[in-house]
């Protein structure tokens, strides 16, 4: 797995203004008004029962599913929401990362039954962009997901961007076997969104007769007739919903709507799996091909794609290092950039750089100064020394390159700094900084990580100034 910034996605987004919708959740029937807010960087989307004492919320993540009978749900610190998987396919077409929804009612409500309402709501209030990084998961090997008894087969392969193909196949004549596809998430809102939820005539008898659907009008499900009905039974459902008597298409339809695409159910189940997906909590990229997929296996395939990726994250994150690559830099042209000079150059070379993220080299050797006194006999690169490393290359993305001005790095501030493992002479030290946000008056805020081979050495956040120098100082 590797993390993949600098690329026209590479900052996170949130709502441009807040934006209601009112409607009815298909399952309770309970009148539900939710109100779509921006939030902070890296919140995700949170869902929040404001009808509820303390007003708790619950995080669109996987590890907080609780049911996935008939549609997703979420459930944390008491508060529950459920059929949440078409509105958050609908932020996720629209690459949108951070929502607060406010909602007053335990179910997402169903609208037409597709994600079409959401994405013109969501396209209508704008997309602002934020100081913030989006970092996109790639993974590096076919993560499978299989369940024989409900013969659902799922992989995640890997890919250059998110894609998926889905089969379905119900043993139905009405449906056949149908495919859907998706090259890349920019085509959800033309060709996915409104797509609407299906379901069978022989299963709407049962949900009605159990008072399963009691918001329900048949505005907002496709039903599929592949066995024999009586005019009795097309009667009684006619009057349940509160319609004029039903029939059924040559197609084997029920004529309630007008199919928007041939393979209209199958491009709601990929519709249905961008949403679950996304519980990931993370963006990623991949060639998803899903063989009758389902919300409970989407929900499993998603928990096994999170713990892949929280396993690998670290391990797969390293930076490709060829020796035989021209570098970006050599430490000739490091020195015209930086002020350090030996012994306080810690920085060979570079060998990527983007707007976003920097990549440096340092061959650690026993003939470092420092190890005359750290430490004789059991020589080992102090830590300080390796944050100092990590804030040089951070240095060389930072400083304006363009100029014959001179600027000099000052530390500001030091978090979360951790050492896994000692550094020892023969080690290649790769250097990564990842900007946080925007550079903005000299303040330079970097995610920095050491790798040596394919482990973890040093990672740390770290703000540096960058100040110009004066003539006096030149």
């Amino acid at each position: 797995m590797n993390q993949s910034n600098g690329n026209s996605h590479s900052n996170q987004h949130t709502l441009g203004q807040p934006i209601t919708i009112s409607g009815v959740g298909i399952h309770t029937g309970a009148s539900v008004t939710m109100t779509l807010e921006p939030a902070e960087p890296s919140t995700g989307i949170v869902f929040q029962r404001i009808d509820l004492p303390n007003q708790p919320s619950v995080k669109a993540d996987v590890d907080f599913v609780t049911e996935t009978n008939r549609s997703t749900t979420l459930s944390n610190n008491g508060a529950t929401v459920s059929t949440i998987e078409h509105l958050l396919a609908a932020f996720a077409g629209c690459e949108i990362d951070n929502v607060l929804v406010k909602i007053d009612g335990p179910e997402v409500p169903i609208l037409d039954g597709s994600s079409q309402p959401f994405v013109e709501a969501l396209e209508k209030a704008g997309r602002q962009k934020q100081d913030a990084i989006k970092t996109w998961y790639t993974i590096d090997h076919n993560i499978f997901f299989l369940d024989e008894n409900k013969k659902v087969e799922m992989v995640a392969m890997p890919a250059d961007s998110f894609r998926i193909n889905t089969l379905i196949d119900f043993n139905s004549p009405v449906l056949g076997t149908q495919h859907a596809q998706m090259s890349n998430i920019e085509e959800f809102n033309n060709e996915i969104a409104s797509c609407r939820t299906f379901s069978f005539f022989h299963e709407l008898e049962f949900l009605l007769k159990n008072n399963l659907i009691k918001g329900g009008d048949l505005n907002n499900a496709i039903v599929v007739v592949d066995k024999p009905v009586s005019d009795e039974q097309l009667e009684t459902l006619s009057k349940a919903f509160g319609k004029e008597k039903f029939a059924v298409t040559s197609e084997g339809y029920l004529n309630n709507l007008k199919l928007r695409f041939p393979n209209e159910p199958a491009r709601h189940k990929l519709l249905d799996l961008v949403g679950d997906l996304s519980l990931v909590g993370m963006p990623f990229k991949a060639h998803i091909i899903a063989n009758r997929p389902g919300h409970a296996s989407n929900v499993e395939f998603a928990r096994k794609i999170k713990e892949h990726i929280k396993k690998n994250r670290f391990k797969a994150n390293v930076p490709a290092y060829f020796p035989d690559k021209p570098p970006v830099y050599d430490v000739t042209q490091i020195e015209k950039i930086m002020p350090h000079r030996y012994p306080f150059l810690l920085v060979d070379k570079i060998i990527d750089l983007t707007d976003t993220y920097i990549v440096g080299v340092k061959n650690v050797t026993y003939n470092e100064p420092f190890f005359q006194g750290h430490f004789p006999g059991n020589y080992v690169m102090p830590g300080v020394l390796q944050v100092e490393a990590l804030a040089q290359c951070g240095g060389l993305l930072a400083i304006p390159k363009d100029t014959d001005d001179k600027y000099d790095t000052y530390f500001l501030k030091v978090d979360n700094c951790k050492f896994k493992q000692k550094v020892v002479p023969g080690d290649t030290l790769i250097l990564k900084m990842e900007l946080k946000s925007p550079i903005r008056r000299g303040i330079v805020e970097m995610k920095g990580t050491i790798f040596v081979g394919s482990k973890v050495t040093c990672e740390a956040d770290l703000t540096a100034q960058i100040v110009k120098r004066t003539k006096n100082d030149q």
